[in-house]
């Protein structure tokens, strides 16, 4: 349920003043049945952002948030809200709101009463709980629905309920739970609009946990990679996207192209890879581990950093086109190229419009080269 606004007992440890960080979480570590799941993690969550927690099932993002919240105690490390160490208060004394992936709502109360059931709770004067609930719903746009139960509401309207439930209390951090997952994608993708833009209007720190790619891009100020418990790498969602620091977010954020290649040299602005019968020329930057002549490396690319062309001398890769797949606003062409020596590799490239289809019919003997500022170059995942 949500946090309580009551102030914890007798002295709390204090962390240095840091007046733009909200959340602070200091080498915190987390077991379950002597299984590390969260290890000596750190992280600042800044006052007023917008934060995703990204990852597969079982990376430990939602141990995070419920470690956040107080739902689970820490087995070392420590945790700050607004500078006051929070580590071992439970949840009633953090001012947390949160919002269920099942919404948790009380099917016996009606939407009324769910969302002032945590002002209650607190002992809040009647006359406020009135006011404030109803400042909740308009905000959530339910004006009319305060007296249903939540079987009769539809699923999106149940969402705006936990929602208003959430924010009515006046958290002073806000935790999204996967709250899309029983969605249908047009309805998700209207909430993903309307929980941000309330976001956003009230300055309210919110930590979301997802493990959909496009909800966090779509939705983040920054986000953080998950795996194994570990933070792989935090940045805003254009940095993640377009310079991954390992090989593990390249490939998790989005659709990436894999391409077996070899070190050639470089120099302080370039660096030289062998892909194929041709030689690819990168900044150097696009290297993140120094190499030796011959080394086997694996470059990754996005689809709509490839390209085609008519076969000629400029071109990086060839190969012959074996499939298109209609996606409405572009084209997935894959491509069988031709990499001696190696297995056969089938490359996906992205395309706006029908053209592709039109231009490069299934059959078609194709030149690819690449986009520098969509490759990244890794040696290869163990």
């Amino acid at each position: 349920m949500n946090a309580a606004h009551a102030q914890p007992a007798g002295p709390s440890r204090m962390s240095p003043p840091q007046t733009e960080i909200a959340v602070s979480l200091e080498g915190v570590v987390k077991q379950y049945n002597n299984q590390t799941v969260l290890q000596e993690l750190s992280l600042k969550i800044r006052r007023g952002e917008f934060l995703t927690l990204l990852g597969p099932s079982g990376c430990g993002k939602t141990t995070l948030l419920n470690l956040i919240a107080g739902f689970a105690e820490a087995d070392n490390g420590e945790i700050f809200i607004d500078g006051q160490a929070v580590t071992s208060e439970p949840p009633h004394q953090r001012q947390i709101g949160v919002v269920f992936q099942n919404y948790a709502l009380f099917p016996h109360m009606n939407v009324e009463r769910n969302i002032g059931y945590g002002l209650r709770m607190r002992g809040v004067r009647a006359d406020e709980i009135t006011r404030r609930v109803q400042e909740a719903m308009a905000l959530v746009k339910l004006d009319g629905l305060g007296h249903r139960k939540p079987r009769e509401l539809s699923g999106g309207q149940q969402q705006r309920v936990a929602l208003a439930r959430a924010l009515v209390i006046q958290p002073k951090v806000l935790l999204l739970d996967e709250p899309f997952s029983a969605l249908d994608k047009s309805l998700r993708g209207a909430m993903q609009v309307e929980i941000r833009e309330i976001q956003r209007r009230l300055g309210l720190t919110t930590v979301f946990v997802t493990h959909d790619q496009g909800e966090a891009l779509a939705m983040s100020d920054r986000i953080a990679v998950m795996s194994a418990g570990a933070i792989r790498q935090i940045a805003q969602p254009a940095e993640l996207y377009q310079n991954p620091q390992d090989p593990f977010v390249a490939s998790f954020l989005g659709d990436v192209n894999i391409l077996p290649a070899y070190y050639h040299g470089q120099t302080a602005q370039e660096v030289q890879l062998r892909l194929g019968s041709s030689l690819l020329s990168l900044p150097s930057a696009r290297l993140v581990d120094v190499s030796h002549e011959g080394e086997r490396l694996d470059v990754y690319v996005r689809p709509e950093h490839l390209r085609l062309e008519t076969l000629g001398a400029g071109s990086v890769l060839s190969g012959t086109v074996i499939h298109h797949v209609f996606q409405g606003d572009h084209i997935n062409t894959f491509v069988d190229v031709d990499i001696p020596m190696t297995a056969r590799q089938v490359v996906t490239v992205r395309s706006a419009g029908l053209n592709a289809m039109r231009q490069w019919p299934i059959g078609s003997v194709v030149g690819l080269t690449l986009l520098d500022e969509g490759v990244s170059v890794f040696s290869p995942r163990k």
